[in-house]
């Protein structure tokens, strides 16, 4: 009941519709919830820009998801990659679940969070007394269809967030200790954000983030007064923004759904995918995830604008958000990485300035 009564009064979230500036991390997060498979968001930019807000904006504006009642994992009823063995023995049973609708999962992941915090443990104890797999699920498993924010990622352990971006790649977790194994479902977005002043992410846990958002503080006076008001307003009269902002969250949800529909029949052209190849190509890209994330983010782009092909539009919208990142570091190079992808994309698709 404690737990009922705390979710009634969460503090109120600021709407995702109302935020003023920062299209690019926007869009990133809406990708990225249209299609998971994108990879996840990194997002760097200046302290206070509005970055948390942003992403539990997001998470709020989510439909509920149906999961199977008291299950640690969010399982889902009937697909199988994203349900816990004990709910595929019970169907396997032939056993009736009952299931209820919740918020989608938003997990922040702090800064000292231990390896056993974040996949879960194993209780050996009671494994060799009992003869049963006693597992006491992480916040992987908590964060399985759902988000996984990370503040600070560029301070986090890389071994931490390796297993953060092998589970996010894979879309499950393995637990293993004494020679037991458990393996449950995580699959979500993962979103990490940092300051570049405190320091970079080493090149190659940064290529397996999907999307590189970069943010600035608002420089022009008048947006600084209206972004300041807006919040003063919204923390005195909270409920007031929720009901004049419902229709547009509302439409923003509906547009998000029906694009996660159409996704599926979505079409890249042939030589589409040649030109978005030879851009990676030209950029000296290590591996293929580049053109892979490419490919993706373009499709979901199409759908969130529901069109079942992609244009070269979308590519442009989606190119330096996919690719800045996984440029090699030059000292002595003067030009911006997202101003050299935008550069070269409009060479070879022929587009003038």
């Amino acid at each position: 009941m404690v737990a009922e009564d705390l979710k009634k009064f969460n503090s109120p979230v600021f709407p995702f519709t109302a935020i003023v500036g920062q299209e690019e991390m926007k869009l990133a997060l809406q990708l990225n919830v249209i299609d998971p498979k994108i990879g996840g968001v990194m997002i760097m930019g200046d302290r206070g820009t509005g970055k948390s807000t942003t992403i539990r904006a997001i998470a709020d504006l989510l439909p509920e998801i149906e999961v199977v009642k008291d299950d640690p994992f969010n399982s889902h009823k009937s697909d199988l990659d994203l349900m816990g063995n004990e709910v595929k023995e019970a169907i396997q049973n032939g056993e009736s679940l009952e299931t209820e609708l919740i918020k989608i999962p938003m997990v922040d992941l702090p800064l000292g969070a231990t390896e056993d915090r974040v996949c879960g443990t194993i209780d050996i104890e009671k494994a060799l007394t009992d003869g049963v797999k006693a597992f006491e699920p992480g916040l992987l498993a908590k964060a399985n269809r759902g988000l996984l924010y990370v503040d600070e990622v560029n301070l986090l352990d890389d071994h931490l967030v390796d297993i953060l971006l092998d589970s996010a790649a894979s879309g499950w977790n393995t637990v293993e200790r004494e020679g037991i194994s458990i393996r449950h479902p995580a699959r979500f977005v993962l979103v990490g954000s940092g300051n570049p002043e405190e320091g970079e992410l080493r090149p190659q846990l940064l290529d397996r983030f999907g999307m590189h958002a970069e943010i600035r503080t608002v420089k022009d006076p008048l947006l600084r007064v209206k972004v300041v008001e807006e919040r003063t307003s919204f923390d005195q009269t909270p409920q007031v923004w929720l009901d004049n902002y419902a229709e547009q969250q509302q439409e923003l949800r509906d547009r998000i759904v029906a694009a996660q529909t159409l996704l599926p029949n979505v079409e890249l052209d042939y030589d589409l995918r040649i030109k978005i190849s030879e851009v990676c190509s030209r950029l000296d890209v290590d591996g293929l995830r580049g053109d892979i994330v490419t490919n993706r983010a373009a499709k979901a782009h199409a759908a969130y604008h529901n069109r079942t092909k992609v244009t070269l539009d979308d590519i442009a919208q989606i190119i330096t958000l996919c690719l800045r990142h996984r440029l090699r570091k030059d000292p002595l190079e003067s030009i911006d990485s997202g101003d050299k992808v935008s550069k070269v994309f409009k060479e070879i698709f022929e587009i003038e300035e």
